[in-house]
């Protein structure tokens, strides 16, 4: 079985997100361990950048501190690969941006992440008609170019869902990630017109889950959730002491979207 096909294995997904070295590469380890061993199905890890385009204020600010530990490309796969040859096998994704791949040079970025272990990458500045440049060479190493869907037409949404590989990033609302009160009254018809065209390809939403009430809403309405916002607020506020905070979160998470009521 393929990691991404793992991930929707166990029932509803839940994938969360961190920023790699917020506050320090060490801590990032000690989370992902906490998050990998409570249940998450696939771990989202962001490269830090100076000009995260899809962020809110938490996760920018999370790129800042993250910026300042120095860290780099290339410390981010020397992490995962130590934590692989620990045992740790969840699978993982990087979620960056075009920039970051393109100054590493695409086939280079590709083949490290292969040889670290990751399953999937996730671009959110490269629209649908431009993924051509980072898809083949991703499908080539084995790395699903995840596609993003938004509010937007039936058409596009179909058009995107067609090729996509992997699994479908339904973003919740329009605007950058962050924790929010309310979603987008279409989710439901988005996914409808995935599933319209592509019933064989799972779906996860995120951008603005935050809790237990608003991650089993959405998980009723999908395959899967994402948090990135309320998890990397948590690591704002309790730095080198945020693991054993992060798990508890991610246990409550895991807890509320495989229930089996819905609302």
């Amino acid at each position: 079985m393929s990691d991404i096909k793992r991930v929707f294995s166990k029932g509803k997904a839940f994938i969360p997100f961190i920023t790699v070295a917020d506050p320090d590469i060490e801590t990032s380890k000690e989370i992902i361990r906490a998050m990998a061993e409570e249940g998450a199905s696939l771990i989202e890890l962001g490269i830090p950048f100076s000009d995260p385009m899809a962020e809110g204020p938490v996760i920018q600010e999370a790129n800042q501190r993250g910026l300042m530990t120095g860290v780099s490309s290339d410390d981010v796969f020397e992490m995962v690969q130590s934590l692989r040859a620990e045992g740790i096998d969840v699978p993982l994704a990087i979620m960056t941006y075009a920039n970051v791949v393109f100054s590493y040079g695409t086939e280079a970025f590709l083949s490290r992440m292969e040889k670290a272990g990751f399953c999937a990458l996730i671009l959110p500045d490269v629209p649908y008609e431009e993924k051509d440049e980072f898809s083949f060479v991703a499908e080539s190493h084995g790395i699903a170019l995840i596609s993003l869907i938004a509010p937007t037409s039936d058409e596009r949404i179909r058009m995107i869902a067609a090729d996509a590989t992997g699994f479908i990033y339904c973003v919740s609302s329009l605007g950058v990630t962050g924790v929010r009160k309310s979603f987008s009254s279409n989710i439901g018809r988005m996914i409808d017109s995935v599933r319209s065209v592509r019933p064989d390809i799972p779906v996860a939403i995120g951008f603005g889950i935050s809790d237990e009430e608003s991650a089993k809403a959405m998980a009723s309405l999908s395959d899967g959730v994402i948090i990135g916002s309320a998890i990397v607020r948590i690591i704002a506020e309790y730095g080198k002491d945020s693991p054993d905070h992060v798990r508890s979160f991610v246990r409550r998470i895991i807890k509320a979207i495989r229930s089996e009521i819905y609302f």
